[in-house]
């Protein structure tokens, strides 16, 4: 029976490449010498977090430009970014801003497909499968017309489709 997986797995070499390039640049602009502000990306397990760090709002604000720059210029969607966590002060005028990566389908996202799936009257079958959403139907025709359908509904997740079976 033809399947595929809808995940949510950014590019992680493209990302660690990103907020190396970030670093790049801030450490060779003018309005950046003799800061303290960087970029750090944080693995924990599945967890990754980008520590955006900075002297001050107006910095940290340039910052995250550069990196959201250095990631739409790698070919990183954006979208993986939680960029709405609060912005935390440090000791003296420093800030500093934890950004999750998104990674994995959630529960509710993968309930929304799953509905979204079976509302549009599709020979195909959605079951979620852990952090990662499989469809499979009788014809690879009605997967690609899932695809199709989940890409142009579910705008607010930049998702990706693998491990397609015929």
């Amino acid at each position: 029976m033809p399947s595929f997986d809808t995940v949510l797995e950014p590019d992680l070499v493209e990302l660690r490449n990103a907020v190396e390039q970030s670093n790049k640049e801030i450490g060779t602009r003018f309005d950046f010498k003799g800061s303290d502000a960087r970029i750090e990306l944080g693995d924990k397990g599945k967890e990754r977090t980008l520590q955006l760090h900075a002297d001050s709002d107006f910095q940290l604000n340039q910052v995250r430009d550069i990196l959201l720059a250095k990631l739409s210029k790698r070919g990183v969607d954006v979208r993986f970014l939680d960029l709405n966590t609060k912005v935390e002060k440090m000791g003296g005028d420093k800030v500093k801003q934890a950004v999750p990566v998104k990674t994995g389908i959630d529960s509710e996202s993968g309930k929304r497909i799953q509905v979204l799936l079976k509302q549009s009257k599709l020979k195909v079958q959605a079951a979620i499968q852990g952090d990662a959403v499989r469809v499979s139907g009788g014809k690879r025709d009605d997967l690609q017309a899932a695809i199709a359908l989940i890409r142009r509904d579910i705008t607010d997740l930049p998702l990706g489709f693998n491990n397609f079976r015929d």
